[in-house]
């Protein structure tokens, strides 16, 4: 018999997101590139999900993801946390396709870090 569980809250999600943040870093030391990339896709949309879920905002989807954060890219006058979204759904494709050079995925994590700190901070 399965035990049903209590939806994760918005606390919950920022503490996941840091969590994999954590993790992807040391899949990346690892040289597990695909699970990094994944663990820092998770990291974005758990931040956003619980901005997300705070402020009662449609988050069960990728297109309700992106609309959070443009949401929060006009309300803060910050586009860079738009923009840093974009980078995380290329590491959510690269988990899948194995797209990326070294290069991006390198110069890229830092960017996916400020954005999961700068939308956890709106919290």
């Amino acid at each position: 018999m399965a035990t049903e569980r209590a939806p994760m809250l918005a606390d919950d999600h920022a503490q996941t997101a840091l969590d994999f943040l954590s993790a992807s870093d040391r899949e990346f030391d690892d040289g597990d590139i695909l699970q990094a990339s994944e663990k820092l896709w998770g990291a974005a949309t758990h931040a956003l999900i619980a901005v997300a879920q705070r402020r009662g905002w449609q988050h069960g989807s990728h297109r309700a993801l992106r609309d959070a954060a443009e949401r929060l890219s006009n309300e803060h006058g910050d586009i860079r946390i738009e923009y840093e979204f974009a980078i995380s759904e290329k590491f959510r494709s690269n988990f899948y396709n194995n797209i990326m050079e070294d290069i991006e995925l390198y110069g890229d994590r830092p960017k996916v870090h400020d954005l999961v700190h700068r939308v956890l901070a709106l919290l």
